[in-house]
């Protein structure tokens, strides 16, 4: 956000789109928490495995977002980033650098859940997309 001072504007969205936009990104920013609380806040920033030492067995979660998508937190950051109703060269750099870090960091992860989770994850990657909704072909 303090890169907005320094870096050349591409586009300012106008009048009321900005707070359209303010409060788009806030409904995404809603939906990332409610992923997180999903998948468990501590197994996410890994304080469970610090305090348990994996404790308990992994779970594959497959309902809320995860049942339109299986990489939600991913395609909601990027959506996050798009919406920012101030546009610089820096933030469109982070943005691209960041949809592209976000897709080969789920393909990457799709592997360790495959290996990890095996016929399951199978099946669950036939049924449910990648990243992009409605889409079949991830």
């Amino acid at each position: 956000m303090a890169a907005y001072r320094t870096s050349p504007l591409l586009y300012a969205a106008p009048g009321i789109w900005r707070w359209v936009l303010y409060a788009a990104q806030l409904v995404v920013a809603v939906v990332i928490f409610r992923c997180v609380r999903q998948t468990g806040a501590g197994d996410f920033l890994g304080f469970s495995q610090l305090r348990s030492g994996f404790a308990h067995p992994p779970r594959l979660v497959t309902s809320g977002m995860y049942a339109r998508v299986r990489h939600p937190l991913y395609l909601f950051s990027i959506l996050f980033l798009v919406l920012n109703p101030v546009m610089t060269y820096r933030w469109i750099l982070l943005t691209i650098f960041s949809t592209a870090y976000f897709i080969v960091g789920g393909m990457i992860e799709e592997r360790r859940l495959l290996e990890e989770f095996g016929d399951d994850y199978q099946r669950y990657r036939q049924e449910v997309p990648f990243m992009i909704p409605f889409s079949r072909h991830s």
